[in-house]
């Protein structure tokens, strides 16, 4: 019988996500819009994201405690679908994660949306710069 690994998936995919995106391979640039960014938490496999609010009005501090939430609810392996992606409800907020490709395009790793309002996960962009000549 195959030996199954206990692993979750998300860590993994993630860790190959971050590669990606030391190597230059970003996605588009981030949309012009401007968005209240309110800090940073990380992802449950520990991959550092930007929390911004895309819409509506969220106190940061409501906006980082259901990101850390969302974080806690995938590691403890009790959110369905593959790799924890599937929607979960925190504090109210109802979160899900992106698919790869999307976060490869975009940077998003989840969102948390509560009537009109919008809460992002945003991969940390290394900063990088152009070498001089």
């Amino acid at each position: 019988m195959p030996r199954r690994c206990s692993r979750p998936v998300a860590a993994p995919v993630l860790a190959a996500l971050m590669l990606g995106i030391v190597a230059g391979c970003g996605g588009p640039a981030a949309s012009s819009k401007p968005l209240t960014a309110c800090g940073t938490t990380r992802t449950s496999a520990g991959v550092p994201v930007d929390i911004e609010i895309e819409h509506g009005q969220v106190p940061c501090l409501a906006a980082l405690a259901v990101e850390r939430d969302y974080a806690r609810a995938l590691a403890s392996g009790h959110v369905p679908g593959n790799g924890g992606g599937a929607p979960v409800k925190v504090r109210g907020w109802v979160c899900k994660g992106f698919a790869t490709p999307e976060v490869l395009a975009t940077g998003h790793t989840s969102t948390c949306r509560k009537g009109s309002a919008q809460i992002l996960a945003v991969l940390k962009m290394p900063n990088t710069s152009a070498p001089s000549s």
